[in-house]
């Protein structure tokens, strides 16, 4: 009965041993698979959600990039012309009447066997050292004894023209002289001519005859033609 008794007991021992054994080798495999479990995907997948943002960047600053700058223009200045006439000169400023020469040119004559219509030039000189720029109509004004006429214009469209140191230009007056029974006699002594965007004038001796005065008429046969032509 003892040895039974103690061969009971030493397999009661062992066993115990055992399961202590199981145990503790159990925890230390619960640790091992704590530290392990952390999950490995995790870094995968924070690289993997990560390029889409990168992405996203680089897409906006491409964006950025072409939306920068690049599409102005330039306006400023581009669209200026020159229209001075012959001589150049886009920074010529106006010819003022105290600058130009006046005188008469080697142009009347007839021009119309009809109605004995005549031409006289007048010449406007730059007396200036730089050059100047004249448009338009000139103010023309017959003077007599007994009054004044203020010349109508033609139809003739203007042209810009740069008078250069020293060149000249004309305008032409038209008129139609005066005959024993064709009307009234205008006895022209000076004509008054003032430059175009001029109020100051210059006064030349008549070299014509008398001038049939037209005054009132619609289509007089005595006008002014523009500067140039």
């Amino acid at each position: 009965m003892r040895l039974f008794h103690a061969a009971t007991t030493l397999a009661a021992t062992s066993a115990l041993a055992l399961t202590l054994t199981a145990c503790g080798n159990g925890s230390g495999n619960d640790a091992s698979g704590d530290q392990s479990s952390a999950p490995a995907s995790s870094p995968s997948a924070t690289a993997t959600g990560g390029a889409p943002a990168e992405n996203a960047g680089a897409t906006k600053d491409a964006g950025s990039s072409t939306g920068g700058g690049g599409t102005g223009t330039s306006t400023g200045g581009g669209t200026g012309t020159s229209t001075g006439g012959s001589g150049g000169g886009t920074n010529a400023g106006r010819c003022h009447t105290a600058g130009l020469g006046f005188s008469f040119g080697s142009g009347d004559g007839k021009v119309s066997s009809s109605d004995d219509q005549q031409q006289l030039a007048v010449v406007l000189k730059n007396k200036t050292s730089a050059a100047c720029t004249i448009q338009g109509f000139p103010g023309v004004d017959l003077k007599s004894s007994g009054g004044s006429w203020s010349l109508t214009r033609s139809s003739a469209t203007p042209k810009k023209v740069t008078l250069a140191a020293g060149s000249s230009t004309t305008f032409t007056i038209t008129f139609l002289p005066w005959n024993q029974g064709s009307g009234t006699e205008f006895k022209a002594t000076s004509v008054v001519v003032t430059p175009p965007n001029e109020t100051t004038s210059t006064t030349l001796a008549w070299p014509g005859g008398s001038v049939l005065l037209q005054d009132g008429a619609t289509h007089p046969g005595t006008y002014t033609g523009p500067v140039g032509s």
